[in-house]
């Protein structure tokens, strides 16, 4: 069985304490700016935390001479301005019909963010929870699961790390709304109906940077995290950009206890007429005895309360290893003043180890099943895009026309071995940590060389028009993506392939804006998304159905979406209507498994964003659910909520800067959310809850160098509560947290 070694920890740890002094001597002759000049100035690189930021907007300087810049920030640094809205390159959030929040460095540095599921949390539309019995983050967008799989990176799909993303070596969080196959392509795991999330790895800036960081978080997680950053080179063309973090110890849950080795690399070149940028990546997670998820009995009348929120109910000995690698690199190069030619291409290997005890709810007093399970998983996954885009006048009408093709290719050797059913151990939600779990039954496949299990192959086409007339206040977006699937799998026992699922399917688009002032822009649209057709039992589990182990044609889920956006340079905002449905399968009255059923979820988004007031940001927002499920089998949950959609959620978040003490800055976020039904019957239901976040920083300086101090306290009443019902199963919130760490820039 594959173990981390601890050597290998080890070597990391002192690759990392190497990196921190070599760091240290190399910014020394380095340093660029004395704290006299860098007060003197009235604005602020997302890379700084020393400077007070007058309200109004900033220039990232990574990106400021590309000719598809990465949007600015808004007064206060949390959120940009725009994003990158796919095929369609970084669009101002004004001048697209598709909602995109953007969340920058300072969100992930200011609140001390681990991982994906930390950044999102700032955002309403975003419920966050684990995967199924595993130890990976799965999020819920617009009520639609977005799994890990399918994050993109730096508008790539199949690069990013595939479970527990960290986030020091990103810069920025894009969270896009909405059903979005036509500009991103069909997802490689089919999920993210809902929208997606696209990652922004950290580049150099104008500005050099050597930034160390140690810090710790209960119960004994301590780490290091070194950021160094410069450009060299005719007019600074070249940059160049590192990050090492190392931690390891006892998270706030007892007995849970994690391991974290980061490293990044990337390079970029900016030229007159060429840009290009190439990243590499490593992302590793151990976990020790991590809590999971909780599956119900579907015979269950009731739902216990959440055990104690530091409370471990997982059986002792499980762990898991997770272990990404990636390189991906992108250049554009304008051709003329009116045409671009793109290409992005990467590559990731990702491999997945563990023994994992998902417990299950048996009674209303808490009693549990546990059993055990060994996975075993090695993907290899290649993602490419290439197109142009080109700009052209028709009369008083302006074009800007984008064609191109994708391509990603998956190859995923799996093994796995699980306990009989019947031999399920006994246990309490409540009660001691369970001390093991049932012997595992035969495997499948050889667990010390996977086999090969499937083979995924996405191809598309796309082209698309953006028109604008009258001075550029209205635009029309349209475009159509033909999306081809392919997908092998194989027989684990004799390698022979054992089904072939090839299907082809077209997804339009179509968006309007329109540009009431300068400040406020309305907007529309008609988008669909993508996922693989489910598949019908076989004949041996159930011989009435007229199509056994039939998969069916892609699910084709739309979008109506109508909105408003509002941008007044120290602050910003957006509201959203929209309506998703998608269709999902059961065997009707005709025996046949078919997609007759629908699950239909319609909503209002509000968010808010900025710095208002000089010294005060806020950033936070709710959203507000009306889901239902319409055509269920015989008729039986027609009009029932969907599992895991709340009625509202509500975040909101505050930074104040204190008048009386200059470089302090005191934070506090409020997230609500309400009850949400555990079964397609509405029967069972955890109840609402809230959660409250504290936090200060305090920046100063030691030897002209700047330093920040940031202490942060998640959940600080201790709550115990179910977060989340994702998929039926139950994630605890977590407990008492407090973090602390310490920021030297030199």
């Amino acid at each position: 069985m594959p173990i981390t070694p601890i050597f290998k920890r080890h070597t990391f740890s002192t690759l990392l304490l190497a990196s921190v002094s070599m760091s240290a001597v190399v910014a020394l002759p380095a340093h660029a700016q004395d704290a006299t000049e860098s007060s003197t100035n009235s604005t602020q690189t997302e890379t700084d935390d020393t400077i007070k930021l007058d309200p109004i907007r900033v220039e990232d300087n990574a990106t400021s001479q590309a000719g598809d810049p990465t949007p600015p920030v808004y007064a206060g640094g949390q959120v940009a301005t725009g994003g990158r809205a796919g095929i369609l390159g970084n669009k101002d959030n004004l001048d697209i019909p598709v909602s995109i929040t953007s969340y920058t460095s300072e969100v992930i540095k200011n609140q001390q963010a681990d991982t994906l599921a930390d950044v999102v949390d700032n955002d309403p539309g975003v419920l966050t929870s684990y995967s199924y019995g595993g130890s990976g983050d799965r999020f819920m967008i617009r009520g639609f699961v977005l799994d890990g799989d399918d994050v993109m990176l730096d508008g790539l799909y199949g690069t990013a790390p595939r479970q527990l993303i960290d986030m020091s070596m990103y810069e920025r969080v894009e969270v896009v709304k909405g059903a979005s196959a036509f500009i991103n392509g069909m997802s490689p795991g089919g999920s993210g109906i809902g929208g997606g999330i696209n990652l922004i790895p950290k580049r150099a800036t104008d500005d050099p940077i050597t930034s160390v960081t140690t810090f710790y978080e209960m119960n004994s997680q301590t780490g290091g995290h070194v950021d160094f950053g410069r450009r060299f080179g005719k007019d600074n063309q070249f940059g160049i950009r590192a990050n090492l973090k190392y931690a390891d110890g006892e998270t706030a849950i007892d007995d849970e206890d994690r391991n974290s080795q980061i490293g990044s690399l990337s390079f970029d070149y900016r030229g007159d007429d060429t840009r290009i940028t190439v990243d590499a990546g490593h992302n590793e997670k151990n976990i020790d005895h991590g809590r999971t998820s909780v599956n119900l009995l579907g015979t269950l009348t009731n739902i216990p309360d959440a055990p104690d929120a530091s409370h471990n109910y997982n059986a002792d000995g499980t762990w898991a290893d997770l272990e990404d690698n990636f390189v991906q690199g992108r250049i554009e190069h304008d051709v003329n003043d009116y045409l671009m030619a793109y290409a992005a291409a990467g590559t990731r290997h990702m491999e997945e180890s563990g023994i994992y005890s998902t417990p299950r709810i048996t009674g209303t007093d808490g009693t549990m099943t546990y059993g055990g399970s060994t996975i075993i998983r090695e993907d290899t996954t290649n993602s490419a895009l290439t197109g142009a885009r080109v700009k052209f006048e028709t009369g008083v009408v302006k074009h800007e026309l984008n064609a191109g093709v994708s391509y990603l290719q998956n190859k995923s050797h799996q093994a796995w071995a699980f306990s009989p059913g019947a031999s399920a151990f006994t246990g309490n939600i409540y009660g001691p940590t369970p001390t093991g779990y049932p012997a595992l039954a035969a495997p499948s496949g050889n667990l010390s060389d996977p086999g090969l299990r499937n083979i995924n192959e996405l191809t598309s086409y796309f082209l698309a028009d953006t028109v604008s007339f009258l001075d550029d206040r209205v635009s029309v977006t349209a475009g159509i993506r033909r999306q081809s699937v392919n997908t092998k799998q194989f027989d684990l026992t004799s390698g022979a392939q054992s089904s072939n699922y090839d299907a082809d399917e077209y997804t339009p688009m179509v968006g309007i804006v329109g540009n009431v002032t300068d400040q406020v822009s309305v907007y529309a649209n008609y988008m669909e998304s993508l996922s693989p057709g489910e598949t019908a039992a076989s004949a041996a589990s159930d011989a009435t159905l007229t199509n056994p182990s039939e998969q069916l044609a892609p699910y084709t889920s739309e979008q109506y979406e109508i909105g408003a956006k509002a941008d007044f340079g120290s602050f910003g905002g957006s509201v959203a209507l929209f309506q998703i449905s998608k269709p999902f399968s059961y065997k009707n009255a005709s025996n046949t498994f078919a997609a007759d059923g629908e699950q239909q979820n319609r909503g209002v988004e509000f968010q808010i964003f900025g710095e208002p007031v000089t010294g005060t940001r806020i950033l936070g927002g709710i959203t507000v659910y009306d889901a239902e499920l319409t055509d269920t089998q015989n008729g039986t949950n027609d009009g029932n909520t969907p599992i895991g959609i709340p009625d509202y959620v509500a975040k909101l978040g505050i930074e104040y800067d204190l008048p009386f003490l200059k470089g302090a800055t005191v934070n506090a976020r409020a997230v609500h959310t309400a009850s949400q039904y555990v079964n397609a019957t509405n029967t069972l239901s955890i109840p609402s809850w809230t959660r409250l976040d504290l936090g200060a920083r305090y920046t100063t300086e030691v030897h002209e160098y700047p330093v920040t101090i940031r202490a942060n306290i998640e959940n600080v009443t201790d709550s115990d509560y179910w977060a989340s019902a994702n998929g039926g199963y139950l994630t605890m919130g977590a407990p008492l947290t407090a973090k602390l760490s310490l920021t030297a820039d030199f």
